[in-house]
């Protein structure tokens, strides 16, 4: 199965980088996209953020790192992937989230998975829990093991 995990991926956080870990533990291939806006400043420059992060994943020939422009679920298909990987930290992360995957599944069929970073890299707590089971997921899938 081949996923993508989209945005700004920020390729000096290493929240991100777990998120990353734990999704080649079931996935087949991840395209990382680096969100390209023309209108938005950020820190660095997308070929820098692109370099860093390639740099990184240079021995995992499961992963590829691409810039992309369009929306999310258009770049999904452009590169073939079934399955659209968020990273998240806290619940208000999670209800976003949520929310868009409804939107992409409903307007694609595309599934997305939301992925919390490892505890000792988040803001992740039994609350989050609390509120996983409350909408009916199955915790299991979304811990470290």
């Amino acid at each position: 199965m081949k996923a993508i995990f989209p945005g700004t991926f920020d390729p000096f956080t290493i929240g991100h980088q777990s998120v990353v870990r734990r999704a080649l533990t079931f996935l087949d291939e991840i395209v990382i996209g680096i969100g390209v806006n023309e209108n938005k400043r950020t820190h660095y420059a997308t070929e820098q953020r692109l370099e860093t992060i390639r740099r990184y994943y240079k021995d995992e020939p499961r992963v590829q790192v691409m810039a992309y422009s369009n929306l999310t679920i258009d770049f999904a298909q452009e590169v073939g992937a079934n399955l659209i990987i968020r990273g998240i930290r806290t619940v208000k992360d999670f209800e976003y989230e949520e929310t868009i995957a409804d939107i992409n599944r409903k307007l694609t069929g595309i599934e997305t998975i939301l992925l919390f970073t490892e505890p000792e890299l988040t803001c992740v707590s039994s609350t989050i829990v609390r509120e996983l089971i409350k909408y009916g997921k199955d915790v299991s899938m979304f811990l470290p093991k």
